[in-house]
């Protein structure tokens, strides 16, 4: 009988120490990260909650409330980003895209234009649009043009300050969607698409953004922070979204104030947490 040879027992696994190790860094990270979060949070809940003459009440939150103008300005914003994440999106992958697939070499270009934004401060902007608004309005005061102008500058809702919002979350949304693009063989995946007979619609809407659902999801937090967060463009041009009337409200009270940045930041949160649910949810086959 031939003897079995080459079956040696296998050598003891190394400790896990350096994968312990791992986790118990990670750990005091985290730790350190939301003891560096909640504490001023959980401080400042307290400050508006308590008070040495009253105890625990919370008078500043069904005050904050109840405030003229809360509900109004919310909604405003939250339109106002619902439309800017909408136009930005249409503008920004579209153009990427045909950049990618048939002019490749203005990609530079493109990065230059998209990224512009961010050396441009918002003060200097705002005051180049204002001066803009004024003077398009007197020149366009004797043509039909004169009613489209004064119409996009409606308090009811400023579409001037969608279009501001569209050049200010540019170069965030181009270097969301590009990191998103480059992760995916776009072209391969284009060409099949149209080899099987899809226009391009459904090339776009089918096949390219199910593949982009992260990058997209990214593009839409950032446009909706520096919606709900911008102060100086609406403030300069009269507007008043909720960041204004957070500043409005708050005054020299300092409790209701304190509670104004705290539903703040939970609204913000919760809309965050939202649109992570949307994008983030498995489409079903």
């Amino acid at each position: 009988m031939v003897a079995l040879t080459g079956l040696e027992p296998a050598a003891p696994t190394a400790p896990a120490a350096p994968a312990a190790r791992a986790r118990v860094w990670r750990g005091v990270v985290f730790l350190l990260a939301a003891l560096y979060f909640l504490v001023p949070l959980g401080a400042s809940l307290w400050y508006t909650l308590y008070t040495p003459a009253a105890g625990v009440s919370f008078a500043p939150y069904g005050e904050l409330l109840a405030a003229e103008g809360f509900a109004r300005s919310l909604l405003l914003s939250l339109g106002l980003a619902a439309a800017t994440i909408a136009v930005v999106l249409l503008l920004a992958l579209p153009a990427m895209l045909a950049v990618r697939l048939f002019a490749p070499r203005l990609r530079p270009v493109m990065e230059v234009l998209c990224t512009l934004p961010l050396v441009v401060p918002p003060i200097t902007f705002v005051a180049g649009l204002a001066t803009s608004l004024r003077a398009g309005t007197d020149v366009l005061a004797p043509t039909p043009f004169w009613a489209t102008i004064i119409a996009v500058q409606d308090p009811g809702f400023p579409v001037v300050l969608v279009l501001a919002y569209v050049v200010l979350v540019l170069p965030f949304v181009y270097r969301s969607l590009d990191a998103g693009l480059r992760t995916m063989d776009v072209r391969t995946l284009v060409e099949a698409a149209r080899n099987l007979g899809a226009s391009w619609p459904y090339v776009l809407l089918r096949v390219v953004v199910p593949n982009l659902r992260p990058a997209l999801a990214s593009a839409s937090f950032l446009t909706l922070a520096l919606v709900l967060g911008e102060y100086t463009v609406a403030s300069l041009l009269g507007y008043q979204p909720f960041a204004v009337w957070i500043v409005t409200v708050s005054g020299s009270r300092g409790q209701l104030s304190v509670a104004v940045s705290i539903l703040s930041l939970l609204i913000i949160w919760l809309l965050l947490l939202a649109v992570s649910t949307v994008f983030g949810r498995e489409r079903k086959s």
